[in-house]
């Protein structure tokens, strides 16, 4: 292992990638067996917080291992110690709170794969109880699927980009936990006031249309295909929801003028999404870092027990 500095060490795990020179995720162990501690794990990222930022940017994704971290309690003292703000979670998963900063990852049956999405922030994961078998949490550096729609679809990718996107989502009322993304529409919005759900909504960029069941449509665009943010190399993230929300029963995704996007685009985007994915075998105190402005992820379908926590930052 490659010493990095005076707390953590590079290592290796089955399933990374070397994207554009970097090696992803970038895996830091304890440099020392007396180093492993909760204790002495949270005083590190405390004392190194820049120069673990700066690798997060460049890697996109960061994986720690080997360090004593148990429970949600002390996963949630690894979140606090990077001093990053906390921000509220909107969208279909249904979660539960656990502790502090600390939910549960997605409620959804274990048996479903969860499509690969963006969210607009940091995303933190740690592994409570690995699964027996399956269960990953694969990720995708955006950028490459980028690169490569526009090698193969440069007008259709075009298009979407100048039009824009636009998604339809229909929600229940309650969260409905036999779905992946049965979050209902009170629990996402934070009220079961529709009027207030409506203002919020809005102010999320969205319109909603009430359902006679209860249900709720969520309405978004235009939406960009694709983004750049800033100090991520000027790469163009494929940063939309557009495979995973294409003719489904309860989604939709157009380009924002109404028109349809073509089938086989779809098909082919979903191909290249899965061909770039990076994957490892979770193990028990794992916790992944994910820059998501600049990575994909989801969640592959694993027999039970599986408990991966998360906690979302800005």
């Amino acid at each position: 292992m490659e010493i990095l500095n005076n707390n953590f060490m590079m290592g290796e795990c089955k399933g990374q990638k070397t994207v554009d020179g970097e090696q992803i995720p970038l895996v830091l162990h304890p440099q020392q067996d007396d180093q492993r501690s909760l204790g002495t794990l949270v005083a590190s990222l405390k004392e190194n917080k820049a120069w673990f930022e700066e690798k997060l940017l460049r890697n996109s994704a960061v994986l720690l291992r080997g360090f004593d971290v148990r429970d949600a309690e002390g996963f949630n003292d690894v979140v606090e110690a990077l001093g990053w703000d906390d921000i509220r979670y909107v969208g279909p998963a249904p979660r539960t709170h656990v502790y502090k900063r600390v939910w549960t990852a997605n409620e959804g049956p274990l048996s479903e794969f969860i499509y690969y999405h963006h969210e607009m922030v940091l995303v933190i994961l740690f592994c409570e109880v690995p699964p027996p078998e399956g269960g990953e949490t694969p990720f995708v550096p955006s950028f490459r699927v980028t690169e490569r729609m526009l090698e193969e679809f440069p007008e259709i990718v075009e298009e979407m980009e100048e039009k824009g996107l636009r998604y339809t989502f229909t929600a229940v009322s309650k969260n409905d936990t036999s779905s992946m993304r049965g979050r209902g529409w009170e629990d996402a919005f934070g009220t079961s006031d529709k009027l207030e759900a409506e203002r919020r909504a809005k102010a999320l960029g969205m319109e909603v249309e009430w359902l006679p069941n209860g249900g709720a449509t969520t309405i978004l665009g235009p939406r960009p295909l694709t983004r750049v943010f800033p100090k991520r190399k000027g790469r163009r993230m494929w940063f939309n929801t557009l495979v995973g929300m294409h003719g489904k029963a309860i989604s939709s995704a157009t380009m924002a003028d109404g028109s349809e996007i073509p089938a086989d685009v779809v098909k082919r985007c979903g191909e290249i999404i899965e061909d770039e994915s990076i994957q490892f075998k979770w193990e028990k105190g794992d916790i992944l870092f994910l820059d998501n402005l600049a990575t994909l992820h989801g969640r592959r379908p694993s027999l039970p027990p599986r408990r991966v926590l998360v906690a979302t930052c800005k």
